[in-house]
């Protein structure tokens, strides 16, 4: 049999296929999810789920012309696969390779660089208005939003306006029951209830057909049962929800289905108005594990050995304990120890670990959806009662509570903690998730606490601090890595205090967090050539230790901060603020970081080592700022001293 997805070079090949083709190539595009897992970790199950869709909305739109928006973006694969990327799709999540979210920069059928869910139906919106304004209004728009994101509160703020607008604007809910963990809330609630009633649309037009030919009563009869279609929409499905916000709801169909799903997306492709399509998918199709349990397949780590009919025999096991393992259990053991201890979490308890804590203590744990904004002022209600929240949240997604953190927790000084998973640089996951700005954006807030361990010692009395602390929001930032540590009398953590590990006179190395064993390293190697280098275990960029900042100024020929977090407004413009409160000379202080530009997706090692924060980077680092500082660099006549 000839393979079809190598003949597709992009959508317009798609119209030569035979309805038998078009299934083949279904079945080629889940091989090629395989493959490709079989070599890296990826997201799974989310795109086996679309795969149908994706072919039906290519067969039905023009997205040369025509826009469309795949919300969180994740379920990218199978539409990267037919828009002319199937020969580099081995290079996915991989240095120079293609990004595993839509990438403008890759193709012009990738609009927006998404990762973050919730937003494609307000920017489908303005992409019809502005093609409308810039005399374009013959150009479909579409959303493509999971059942997981339309709890998020920008969905409805879009639905709302769009219905207001009245234009033609198609919104496609893209409903698998899940989001990366099973949804929650009373929407799916709603939303299963509309699964049960999957005979109403392939009822409608036979009964419509049947009453038609009735004589004389037939038009009567007819918008009878329009009337009595509409109570059953409301009744059964649900939909009169997204009716009185203006929408026309069609649905629910089957999302596997590839003629009905062409049949109906033809249906509303012309409707005058905004429509809501709502699709039945199943998260991991096609690949019987990932379908059985879709939590562990949505990013699941490499097929070691994959069987006939994409049955997955086995796979890779997991490697060392990360910093998550450890937040995760001092969260337990604060639940255990403390009955006014509750964790909050925004769609990732397996992303943070919590499944145990969510098991042992049902009541005081609280999974919101996707919904940031909502978690952050759930938990300044609970701070006020007098109870101990946790916002278990990633950095990258905490950005979406900003106000929050700053009207209901910040302005009110309560003492809610944050935990900010994933926080620097997260890998092969790229720009939209990377989580470069907490430490910026935590430090510009009045009575905020801004703190991160320099390694797996620190975290737990670290988190213990924070619970403890009633004076102020903490915030606790930890990076997607691996464990390291650094063996030492480990100082108590105090508040705005940094761990001085060793003093030097040629240089002092201030380490905020995650890449304090880089700087050890670091340290180590120049000392090993002479140098007199000393490493601080910042801990904290708010309140600042400005008390050690200042001395170090004062004594060491060279200061270098080190963050995995972005320069601007991040730790080390915090240690150029005190030198210019102390009136010190600054002139002597190197920050190393992230630079003002988004940083592309690699592994992380390859990502540190590109901004030079890796070992021999920040040893680099100090070297050439003696140099600078001192004159020539002479490591023999400094080993000579």
């Amino acid at each position: 049999m000839t393979s079809v997805l190598p003949q597709i070079n992009g959508p317009q090949d798609l119209h030569k296929l035979t309805d038998a083709e078009l299934s083949q190539l279904a079945q080629e595009m889940r091989d090629e999810l395989v493959r490709v897992l079989s070599i890296r970790p990826a997201h799974f199950a989310s795109n086996l789920g679309v795969v149908e869709l994706c072919i039906a909305l290519h067969l039905t739109f023009d997205f040369s012309r025509d826009r469309l928006i795949w919300d969180t973006g994740h379920q990218i694969y199978p539409h990267k696969l037919i828009t002319g990327r199937f020969k580099q799709f081995g290079t996915i999540r991989t240095k120079g390779g293609l990004m595993g979210y839509p990438n403008p920069h890759e193709s012009e059928y990738d609009l927006f660089m998404t990762g973050h869910a919730g937003c494609a139906a307000s920017t489908s919106l303005g992409l019809k208005l502005g093609d409308e304004m810039m005399g374009r209004p013959d150009r479909h728009s579409v959303a493509v939003v999971g059942d997981g994101a339309f709890p998020s509160g920008i969905v409805f703020e879009a639905l709302n306006n769009s219905g207001h607008l009245k234009r033609k604007h198609l919104v496609i809910l893209n409903d698998n029951q899940m989001s990366i963990c099973p949804r929650v809330g009373a929407l799916a609630s709603c939303l299963d209830r509309a699964r049960l009633t999957n005979f109403y649309q392939d009822s409608k037009k036979q009964f419509r057909n049947i009453l038609g030919q009735l004589p004389l009563l037939g038009g009567m009869a007819t918008n009878a049962f329009d009337h009595v279609r509409d109570a059953a929409k409301a009744l059964l499905t649900g939909g009169m929800l997204f009716e009185e916000l203006g929408f026309h709801y069609i649905g629910p169909i089957d999302g596997h289905d590839l003629p009905t799903l062409r049949h109906w997306l033809n249906y509303v492709k012309d409707h005058p108005g905004p429509v809501l399509l709502h699709v039945i998918t199943v998260k991991g199709k096609g690949v019987p594990q990932a379908s059985d349990d879709p939590v562990t397949y949505h990013t699941p780590p490499v097929f070691e050995q994959v069987g006939p009919d994409r049955t997955i025999v086995s796979l890779k096991k997991g490697g060392s304990k990360a910093y998550t393992d450890v937040v995760s259990s001092t969260i337990h053991e604060l639940m255990t120890e403390d009955p006014r201890v509750s964790v909050i979490t925004a769609a990732m308890c397996q992303g943070n670990k919590l499944e145990k804590v969510r098991a042992d203590f049902p009541t005081r744990f609280f999974d919101v959806g996707i919904c940031e904004s909502h978690a952050v002022a759930f938990a300044a209600g609970i701070a006020k009662t007098g109870a101990r929240p946790i916002c278990n949240i990633y950095s990258t997604f905490m950005q979406r509570a900003f106000d929050q953190i700053f009207q209901e927790v910040s302005l009110q000084n309560l003492p809610v903690v944050f935990t900010l998973d994933r926080s620097g640089l997260t890998g092969p996951d790229g720009p939209t998730h990377h989580g470069c700005f907490d430490i910026a954006y935590l430090r510009l807030f009045p009575n905020m606490v801004v703190m991160a361990p320099g390694d797996e010692l620190d975290v737990a009395p670290m988190l213990r601090f924070a619970v403890g602390h009633t004076g102020h929001p903490t915030s606790l930032r930890y990076p997607k890595a691996g464990l390291e540590k650094i063996e030492r009398d480990v100082a108590p953590v105090v508040l705005g205090q940094s761990e001085i590990l060793d003093w030097g006179a040629d240089a002092i190395i201030f380490a905020f967090g995650s890449l304090l064993s880089n700087c050890v390293k670091a340290a180590t190697k120049l000392r090993e050539e002479g140098l007199d280098v000393g490493v601080v275990n910042a801990r904290f960029a708010k309140p600042l230790d400005a008390a050690t900042v200042q001395r170090a100024l004062e004594e060491a020929n060279v200061v270098v901060t080190v963050e995995e977090g972005t320069l601007e407004g991040g730790f080390g413009s915090a240690v150029l603020e005190a030198a210019n409160a102390a009136g010190l000379d600054a002139r002597n202080v190197v920050r190393l970081g992230i630079p003002d530009r988004f940083v592309e997706h690699a592994e992380r090692g390859e990502l540190l080592a590109d901004l030079g924060l890796d070992v021999n980077g920040i040893a680099n680092a100090v070297r050439q700022a003696l140099e600078k500082r001192t004159g020539v660099f002479d490591r023999k006549a400094f080993a000579e001293r």
